[in-house]
């Protein structure tokens, strides 16, 4: 890694840290635990699943008013 603490970046600086550092794979781990520790956070790979999600997320929505 480079002199950079990227511990101490907020979650978007992180990001593009990450975005334009791929080989630093110490800050890429650090940027993937922080993400997988927000609640309600969800991960979609496929159009399919980001679908499935929202249309989820609207039921629930519609259920609770």
């Amino acid at each position: 890694m480079s002199d950079l603490d990227y511990q101490q970046l907020n979650e978007a600086d992180l990001r593009n840290y990450v975005k334009s550092h791929p080989q630093d794979e110490d800050a890429f781990q650090y940027y993937l635990s922080i993400m997988r520790a927000k609640p309600n956070r969800v991960v979609v790979s496929t159009g399919e699943q980001l679908e499935a999600e929202v249309r989820k997320r609207l039921e629930k929505k519609t259920i609770s008013e």
